[in-house]
């Protein structure tokens, strides 16, 4: 190893803690990648999204590429976890269908919602209300998280490649499998478990770009003219707010579903990677909660002066995490492929959906093995637990599957007589739950 290796190798030790979190420089820097490519897609969809809106499409691309390396380098040096983040699924489809093209607002008035939620949201975290609500769910359910996000992920890969589609009388049903997507899912599936059986490093990884390249003679995978190109200019969207109806009831609903979503969504992203990677404390805490919530805190904020939707964890963090990473050197990798994603972006529009298919399929697999922490025996753990688990994606929503979990556990536990084992947060939040499902 050349001085110049050995000191950088020192700096990012003494950084990161490699060697305390038992990883490396390579591993994480794989990792972060690969969690990099799981969620590439966000780079388009977001922009498809927000442009039914009235934005310009090609600003809201670049919004998308700073805010995630904005939050995930705070992810990566404040927090030293391995959780990368970018504006919203689910969010962003509030955002254009519900807010601008729903309840006839402007794409700047819903921009200003983005941005005053992000401010709460710090407000939140400084004042460890956020971390409060971390603390206040149950270890069991902690877990079922896990296990619901692994089934989650693993049905939008499958979704993604046209493997399941919607059907009328069975709400889901098998896709069309001689169609080119589901073709390129399922031989992906079987090259990258192989490369996962015989102990391949970055099998994940490997096999995105065999799948990418696959879909070429297929017809999914289109080959750019150019690759390096600059990066469209924010100017459209930078600091487009409209603060004209901030004291309406309208805003008051939108910023109440914003911060639900966003909260949970998050929360339930943390925990359920956290307890994949064995990193909740033996309380099943999550070390370091408060630092990892300022990320998505001052990402939506960034975010939303930049032009776009509101910015949280991703769930796709743990295909990184199933690769090793284990410090925020891994998200520092990821923020790195976004800021290169500014000058490649035709390079990685053209990773289709079907090819991380079989990545986010595997890592569902990899999420699952909590579940052989809950306690089934007890039936006030473990109803609840099913509930968090099976309702994740039966209803699309990682936040859903966790209001079922939580209500139903404090239902349970104070009709059986086992009040003292629900804290008052969670009586709290089970009322709010209740009463924003009647609302």
């Amino acid at each position: 190893m050349s001085t110049k290796e050995s000191t950088q190798n020192g700096f990012l030790e003494k950084r990161f803690q490699l060697s305390k979190h038992g990883t490396n420089p390579k591993t994480e820097i794989l990792a972060g990648i690969t969690t990099f490519m799981t969620m590439a897609y966000i780079l388009i969809v977001n922009p498809l999204i927000l442009s039914d809106a009235g934005m310009d499409f090609g600003a809201v691309f670049t919004a998308t590429a700073l805010s995630s390396v904005i939050a995930t380098l705070v992810m990566a040096f404040y927090a030293n976890y391995p959780f990368a983040l970018a504006p919203g699924m689910g969010l962003n489809a509030f955002f254009a269908y519900g807010i601008v093209l729903g309840m006839g607002y402007s794409w700047q008035m819903a921009l200003t919602a983005v941005f005053i939620e992000g401010i709460i949201f710090i407000l939140l975290t400084l004042f460890n209300v956020r971390e409060a609500i971390v603390k206040a769910i149950p270890l069991n359910l902690k877990h079922a998280v896990s296990v619901g996000i692994g089934l989650f992920i693993a049905f939008i890969g499958l979704k993604n490649a046209g493997v399941v589609v919607p059907y009328e009388s069975t709400i889901i049903t098998l896709g069309d499998m001689t169609a080119p997507g589901s073709i390129m899912a399922l031989v992906g599936l079987v090259i990258t478990g192989v490369m996962l059986a015989k102990g391949v490093k970055g099998a994940l990884l490997i096999g995105i770009f065999a799948t990418t390249l696959l879909g070429v003679p297929l017809g999914m995978t289109e080959i750019p003219s150019r690759i390096i190109t600059a990066p469209p200019s924010l100017s459209p969207l930078l600091f487009q707010f409209d603060f004209s109806s901030i004291f309406t009831m309208d805003m008051v609903i939108i910023l109440f579903t914003l911060l639900f979503v966003d909260m949970f969504d998050t929360l339930g992203t943390l925990v359920g990677v956290a307890s994949k990677a064995d990193m909740l404390d033996e309380s099943g805490n999550l070390p370091k909660a408060k630092q990892a919530l300022f990320a998505d805190a001052i990402g939506t904020t960034a975010g939303a002066c930049m032009g776009t939707s509101t910015v949280t964890t991703y769930v796709e963090s743990a295909s990184g995490v199933a690769e090793g990473g284990r410090t925020g050197l891994t998200a520092l990798s990821t923020a790195g492929m976004f800021a290169i994603a500014l000058l490649l972006s035709p390079l990685f529009i053209m990773i289709p959906g079907a090819a991380t298919a079989p990545a986010l399929v595997l890592v569902g697999l990899f999420m699952m093995s909590p579940i052989n922490k809950i306690d089934l025996d007890d039936f006030t753990e473990s109803i609840p637990a099913f509930l968090t688990i099976i309702m994740m994606p039966l209803t699309f929503s990682i936040a859903d599957g966790i209001v079922f979990g939580m209500v139903s556990y404090t239902a349970l536990k104070i009709f059986t007589g086992k009040v003292k084992d629900v804290s008052a947060i969670m009586i709290v939040l089970s009322i709010l739950f209740i009463i924003k499902f009647a609302l």
